[in-house]
């Protein structure tokens, strides 16, 4: 970690600039029941066998959704010679039994999970799995969506035979007296029938109602974990669950079992008020009693930081390398790195925000985001990419930044990437990276390395749930560390900040002074809060969070909140049978996530808005979720391929924004030239994993479009390759969409040269408070094009270096 260095050409920059605002700090506070471990320390469970959570559903609500699972996932009773599958529904759905796919299965997939296991699978329907009642506990207030209410009303219509015929039409009518029926009372075939017609409805309440119960009873089915840590159908589809590499126990003892960070880690859940302040006392901060009637005690500090993901943290560290004591608050929990039980769902669950289950107003597009202390940088996929050069010339030229043509901020990319290890060299690569390579090379395309903050040797599939040996080097591995070693700090984990405190002045900017967060006691009953008075106040809660806590706050602002990209992503798969010999031995899900990728020029090769295609991490939850869903056994079917299907997807630097608003509801539309860097993308994706040896390759289109490959005329294949590439994104119309998917989020408080038309300026300081600075990716001005961890380091080291001036100023001043 470098210190403050008064002759660094980064002090010497921000000394040459005046400062026209500051900015204040928020975080939130989401209260879990988990274990508690004496001391500061605490981990919460990542482990399996939880059980589901409260469930406020009525019990025709509930008899409503348990048809809807097993309408999605229903037993099917598979027979492995060559017959048709018994039960299976309409001859539409007993069509696709063809011979030659029991043969696939004979030939294949018996030898790698037996004819019981596949059985099994096939045979398990989601209510036999318990599905429906960890689907209810997300209905019934778990998942926070504006759609949320219009589901359950749904679901209690689907309950009464009125209600069924006006969602279902003629196809809910029976052929008998009394010919109408509730959902529950309609055949299997007839119900899917009807779920199928939902996914391509005009009508945007049934596409709603349909995405979103695929999304929660795939994502529960596939995730899902007893108390043995296991999958009843992990062993069909060739996943192997958590990392079989992963040391059980705690080789180092009792100091790793509570990780690097354990002796400045304050979990709230885990301790009474007298003991946070005892706690606190001990760390060297100041502990009073409040002025104030709503906190329980004010804690005094040179700097307050909100989040401590790849902004948070290194703007604390910086602070607290510097001499100043510093205060990191977390909404989420520290998890060592023996704790880390690298399951998707608990995982899911505890270390992303709202549960991984974000997404648009409109169900468009799906949101990832960290929730966990080490924020994105402790469950993202390594690459550490520097801001390209003409993203730098446009954040200079076009937004009047001089900060991006600086000395120093090229030094602060070099700082940041030395700490994080980064480095460009592979020395193995799973599937579905070197498949990305492979096809490249035979089409002549310029693949390169991805820049990582983990070593060449890093073979890890398993990163999006967390580091298993700290070899990826986020910032619960770096800055934080320095913090914690330098005495200077604490993160203070479960704290849910409310407010920016400000102190109003006269003919003078408001001054941030500090923050109040809170949290739940449960024991109690109730919620307590403090306060925190600094010096300077520093915010890094993501796009999605920072925007929130500044309008609850007061700051008044038309640009917060708007100007939000996401980096949307589309993707295309494909599948590599076993008999192949193209990397036969390996799995989609293993390997590093992150180590190829192709960039794509935009339609104006000069614009710098194009895109790049890149692998995703898709473990058996998320993989079934994105692909479409067509028949009950057709799905089944995509799923026992799942460990030879490799994804790619193209992230396009994007021109479309939307709106984070309060409560955070989010809105976002791409915008026509998007589209078509998307197109060009998607057709190089399905040409590159065809020259890479896919058997047959496809889309995540609603209508299940596919080809095999090794079928089909070149004639076919350039026809099927253009006509997809060319079909717009979201036509519903005709029935038609795509999904799309975002892991980056960025430019909701947007640095500028001037306040009418950003939130804050080139220091990171806002321009309606003095004192409050914003470093998290909130602040880009546009959309990057790249992975953002290296970029939101290199900013929030600069943005930390004028707010350790500021705090020195104040320090000599009193």
């Amino acid at each position: 970690m470098e210190p403050s260095n008064p002759s660094t050409p980064l002090t010497s920059f921000f000394s040459t600039k005046t400062s026209s605002s500051s900015c204040s700090n928020g975080v939130s506070i989401f209260p879990s029941s988990n274990e508690t471990i004496n001391g500061h320390y605490h981990s919460s469970s990542l482990m399996g066998g939880l059980p589901p959570s409260p469930n406020h559903l009525s019990p025709r609500q509930m008899e409503s959704l348990t048809a809807l699972c097993d309408t999605l996932i229903p037993s099917i009773d598979v027979d492995f010679h060559g017959q048709q599958p018994r039960n299976a529904g309409d001859d539409a759905i007993r069509s696709f039994a063809t011979s030659a796919f029991m043969s696939d299965f004979h030939g294949q997939q018996q030898q790698n999970a037996g004819d019981d296991a596949i059985r099994s699978f096939f045979a398990t329907s989601a209510s036999m799995s318990g599905t429906p009642d960890h689907v209810a506990g997300l209905v019934s207030g778990k998942v926070k969506h504006a759609l949320s209410g219009v589901l359950r009303l749904c679901l209690w219509l689907l309950s009464t035979w009125y209600g069924t015929f006006i969602i279902c039409g003629t196809l809910s009518l029976s052929s008998h007296f009394p010919y109408f029926q509730s959902f529950p009372q309609i055949i299997q075939p007839k119900r899917e029938e009807i779920m199928l017609s939902w996914s391509t409805s005009s009508i945007y309440l049934l596409r709603a109602l349909f995405q979103c119960i695929k999304f929660f009873v795939h994502l529960i089915f596939y995730s899902k974990v007893d108390e043995n840590n296991h999958n009843s159908t992990w062993q069909a589809i060739g996943y192997c669950g958590p990392d079989p590499q992963k040391e059980s126990g705690c080789p180092h003892g009792q100091q790793e079992s509570k990780g690097p960070l354990q002796h400045g880690v304050i979990d709230l859940d885990s301790m009474d008020h007298h003991t946070f302040a005892h706690v606190l006392r001990a760390s060297g901060f100041t502990v009073s009693q409040p002025k104030e009637k709503f906190s329980n005690f004010t804690i005094k500090c040179d700097a307050v930081v909100v989040g401590s993901g790849s902004g948070g943290g290194v703007a604390a560290g910086v602070l607290a390398v510097a001499g100043h004591k510093v205060v990191v608050l977390e909404k989420g929990h520290y998890f060592a790195r023996s704790q880390l039980s690298l399951l998707e769902g608990p995982t899911m669950d505890q270390m992303y925000d709202r549960h991984g289950l974000i997404a648009t107003d409109d169900l468009s597009a799906i949101i990832l985001a960290g929730s966990t202390v080490g924020g994105g940088s402790a469950i993202n996929w390594s690459a550490a990419i520097r801001t390209p050069d003409h993203v730098l010339n446009e954040w200079n030229q076009v937004h009047g930044l001089e900060l991006f043509e600086s000395k120093a901020y090229h030094q602060a990319m070099d700082v940041v990437a030395r700490d994080m290890g980064v480095q460009t060299q592979v020395s193995d690569e799973g599937l579905a990276c070197s498949a990305l390579r492979k096809g490249c090379q035979e089409l002549g395309f310029p693949v390169v390395n991805v820049p990582r903050n983990s070593p060449d040797d890093h073979y890890c599939g398993w990163c999006c749930f967390g580091c298993k040996d700290g070899k990826k080097k986020g910032t619960g591995e770096t800055w934080l560390l320095d913090m914690v070693n330098s005495g200077n700090g604490v993160v203070v984990s479960g704290a849910r900040v409310v407010e920016v405190v400000q102190r109003k002045r006269k003919g003078m900017r408001n001054l941030a002074v500090g923050v109040v967060f809170e949290r739940e006691n449960k024991r109690l009953g109730c919620r307590e809060r403090f306060m925190i008075v600094s010096k300077v106040t520093v915010v890094a809660c993501g796009a999605l969070g920072t925007p929130v806590l500044l309008k609850k706050s007061g700051l008044r602002s038309q640009e917060i909140g708007r100007n939000l990209h996401i980096h949307p992503t589309n993707m295309a798969w494909g599948y590599f049978p076993e008999n192949r010999d193209f990397e036969k031995e390996k799995r989609s899900y293993e390997g590093g996530i992150l180590t190829a990728m192709l960039p794509v020029p935009g339609k104006s090769k000069d614009s710098g808005y194009g895109g790049l295609i890149q692998n995703p991490a898709l473990h058996p939850g998320m993989f079934s979720v994105v692909m479409p869903w067509m028949s009950s056994l057709d799905m089944k079917e995509r799923m026992t391929r799942f460990s030879r299907t490799v994804h790619l997807f193209a992230l396009v630097r994007d021109k479309g924004s939307g709106v984070v608003s309060s409560p955070p509801y989010l809105s976002y539309k791409m915008s026509h030239s998007d589209k078509e860097t998307m197109s060009n993308c998607m057709e190089k994706m399905l040409r590159i994993l065809a020259a890479a040896g896919a058997e047959e390759i496809g889309t995540h289109g609603s209508n299940g479009e596919r080809i095999n490959v090794k079928v089909a005329s070149s004639h076919e294949f350039e026809r099927f390759v253009r006509e997809v590439s060319r079909k717009p994104l979201q036509r519903f119309s005709n029935g038609y969409w795509r999904p799309i998917c975002s892991a980056h989020q960025m430019g909701t408080c947007r640095m500028g040269a001037h306040p009418n038309d950003s939130v804050v300026d080139q220091k990171g300081e806002c321009w309606e408070v003095e004192g409050l600075y914003i470093a998290d990716s909130s602040v880009f001005p546009t959309a990057l094009g790249v992975n953002p961890m290296l970029t939101v380091q290199a900013i929030a080291y600069c943005t930390a270096h004028a707010a350790l001036d500021a705090v020195s100023r104040k320090t000599t001043k009193n």
